[in-house]
């Protein structure tokens, strides 16, 4: 599968997406721009991958909007509607990511500037390089975090750190942002890849619905109370209690053996 200004490679149950334009330090042109949304579309309708991981190459993670081509309006005017027009959102990413079923895990190489911030926040899991710095940015600059910042840091930080972070528009280190809670956790540099790979296994050899309902149920937790976060959960809990994934662990513990799920 071709896309532009990005890489996408699948291999055991991991879908990677790689952004590709270290000479602009990843920054988000709008062929990248809708070949991530492209990208994770195809991902999550692909019954072969079980995670998703997005990182960047060179430097950056993603140094935020192709400043140029903002200039240009080419990231905020309306794309024309045809039949197979790419899914351009008012909002990138961050409702995207979390309607996809799937984990998505972002490995960040390096700097991750606004829009470039924005993205690693919609993923499920922040995993960072040691050498990984991060700023919202957008106060500096006369805007509004409007793209997914508003909304995850109070959640991640609280409501007083996250308004430090986003009235500053400072830069945060790597260790400073694993103590605030902006990334799940902080690797050497040169055991990035082999960290998120990792992890990513140990999700892939769980069972795929129960992961999947998990990540639904975690979500739709924050925009509900306590008792119908419970409801949700039991009748998800009973769905599952039927399906030959849970069946299978329950024999494989029996038997002691691990077990094979098959995502049925």
């Amino acid at each position: 599968m071709e896309y532009q200004d990005m890489l996408y490679k699948k291999e055991e149950g991991i879908a990677v997406i790689t952004m590709n334009r270290p000479d602009k330090r990843n920054a988000l042109s709008p062929a990248l721009f809708e070949g991530i949304f492209r990208a994770i579309d195809d991902a999550a309708g692909d019954d072969e991958v079980k995670v998703i991981v997005i990182t960047g190459t060179g430097e950056a993670f993603c140094s935020g909007a192709d400043v140029k081509a903002m200039a240009e309006g080419a990231l905020t005017r309306e794309p024309p509607k045809t039949e197979n027009a790419p899914r351009i959102r008012r909002a990138p990413f961050a409702m995207q990511f979390q309607e996809c079923p799937k984990p998505i895990i972002a490995a960040m190489n390096g700097v991750a500037v606004g829009v470039g911030l924005d993205l690693a926040l919609s993923c499920d899991i922040r995993i960072a390089s040691d050498r990984a710095r991060f700023t919202v940015g957008y106060v500096r600059r006369g805007m509004v975090p409007a793209a997914g910042s508003a909304y995850f840091l109070p959640r991640l930080l609280g409501i007083d750190k996250a308004l430090k972070v986003i009235w500053t528009s400072e830069m945060i280190d790597a260790a400073e942002a694993e103590r605030l809670g902006l990334v799940t956790m902080v690797v050497p540099h040169e055991e990035l890849e082999s960290a998120t790979m990792e992890l990513a296994e140990k999700i892939v050899k769980n069972p795929t619905l129960a992961v999947q309902s998990s990540k639904r149920a975690v979500y739709e937790g924050l925009s509900t109370n306590l008792e119908t976060s419970l409801e949700f959960t039991m009748n998800v809990r009973q769905g599952l209690l039927r399906t030959e994934d849970f069946k299978e662990s329950a024999t494989a513990f029996v038997e002691k053996r691990e077990p094979t799920f098959r995502g049925e």
